[in-house]
């Protein structure tokens, strides 16, 4: 299906620029003696503009494959433009073959013996002036793509920032745990006292923390001590917990509540019973936290969405190249989380995200620059060669003017874009309907 769309567009293009040529050669005085002549013409016509087409649009599938989201910088421009030269001198030659020694029947060394250069300026020269429209509209698209992927960054990290908030404690630990105070306060009054001692400190640390972006190691395996505590109480002695005796760094770093979300998650998958006792271990191991607990999973369980340990994954993602690392055999499953330097920091401040952002402003202004400038060359480069390909081909008519003026409008295009310039919708039209907007509303 895919080669039969490109030489559907193959032939739709080479149909245009047959259309294009006869204009151009009926202006110049030429006349077409029958419809068989016409016919023969169409054919070799689109021979040479399927073979171009063809071989261009695959080229430049390749480019975007070796260049993903890159083919439009300056020095891939500059690659893809001098391999899509030869790219299409060689298809030329090739075509070259297949009229002058497989149609005509000549010799395929008298063939080579009188090729010249000027047999080929007509077919390079169109195949150029379209090649360029096809990058033209490439970038076009590809720049629209760009706009549809930062708006899916931006939802995808809104999309997290609402799983973390959603996942910082699961409201059935809430549900559970406000049933064992019940049962605790008309059984044990001194032991629920305790519970919801626990219970409320363990919600003022979420409240806490939840904006940080960073805690030490110390703090969350206290955390982890402290809610642990709360469902040994609500398990009795179905639970077994162990953490370190000792940290290695106590000040090194975490991502807040990872070990409450992971302790969470080995308490909702796994059976926890008097005759089924849940192991759960906290070690550090390789400059990691690696929570550690025996399998043995519910047998009737809702299938997991995977929320929490995305979560988790994601804001380390966001610091880190070290990966959350989840292991699991038949009789155990753990998941290491990395501890990260005391000496990170995090810069969160207004100043940093302003900085940053007219950075990435910057960045991309002189990027389109470059891109502009590149594109304006590349003009400058071909008018003279526009105008000389007309000289030699001693036409009465001046064809020349129209790739130049077409191209040039492209340029127009490029710089209107560049410069944000638009002499009918520009910013004092704007401010101008926004004046005009405010007027109304009051």
């Amino acid at each position: 299906m895919r080669i039969l769309k490109d030489l559907g567009k193959a032939f739709t293009v080479g149909s245009l620029v047959f259309i294009v040529l006869g204009i151009i050669q009926y202006a110049n005085g030429y006349e077409f003696t029958n419809g068989r002549e016409i016919l023969i013409m169409f054919l070799y016509n689109q021979l040479y503009s399927v073979v171009l087409y063809m071989a261009n649009a695959y080229y430049f599938e390749f480019l975007l494959k070796k260049f993903p989201k890159q083919v439009f910088k300056a020095k891939n421009l500059l690659k893809g433009l001098f391999g899509g030269i030869l790219v299409t001198l060689t298809a030329i030659f090739f075509i070259r073959i297949i009229t002058e020694v497989v149609i005509a029947g000549r010799e395929f060394s008298d063939f080579i013996a009188s090729e010249k250069m000027q047999y080929y300026y007509i077919s390079f020269l169109i195949s150029i002036v379209v090649t360029t429209i096809f990058y033209a509209f490439y970038y076009y698209r590809n720049k629209q793509q760009t706009i549809v992927t930062q708006q899916k960054i931006i939802a995808g990290t809104a999309s997290a920032k609402f799983d973390a908030l959603k996942n910082q404690l699961d409201p059935h630990f809430l549900f559970n745990s406000l049933n064992v105070l019940t049962s605790l306060i008309e059984e044990n009054p001194e032991a629920a006292t305790r519970f919801t001692t626990a219970l409320s400190k363990v919600y003022r640390y979420v409240l806490e923390q939840k904006n940080k972006v960073l805690i030490t190691v110390e703090e969350e395996v206290n955390f982890a001590k402290l809610y642990m505590s709360l469902l040994e109480v609500r398990f009795e002695d179905s639970i077994v917990f162990t953490t370190p005796e000792k940290l290695m760094n106590p000040q090194a770093k975490v991502v807040p509540l990872s070990l409450q979300l992971l302790l969470e998650n080995a308490v909702k998958h796994n059976k926890v019973m008097p005759s089924k006792k849940l192991y759960i271990h906290i070690t550090e191991e390789n400059g990691n936290l690696v929570v550690t607990n025996n399998s043995q999973p519910k047998q009737v369980l809702k299938e997991s969405t995977g929320v929490g340990l995305r979560n988790i994954r994601d804001r380390y993602s966001l610091l880190t190249d070290r990966p959350v690392v989840v292991m699991e055999t038949a009789k155990q499953f753990s998941i290491a989380i990395p501890i990260l330097g005391e000496n990170i920091e995090i810069m969160n401040t207004s100043q940093t995200f302003i900085s940053e952002k007219k950075y990435r402003l910057a960045k991309k202004r002189v990027e389109k620059l470059k891109g502009f400038y590149l594109h304006l060359a590349i003009y400058m480069l071909f008018v003279p060669v526009f105008i000389y390909l007309n000289y030699i081909s001693q036409a009465g008519f001046p064809w020349a003017l129209f790739p130049i003026v077409g191209w040039g409008m492209g340029v127009s295009g490029h710089a209107a874009e560049t410069f944000n310039y638009n002499p009918f919708f520009g910013k004092s039209w704007e401010e101008r309907k926004i004046r005009e907007l405010m007027d109304k509303d009051e």
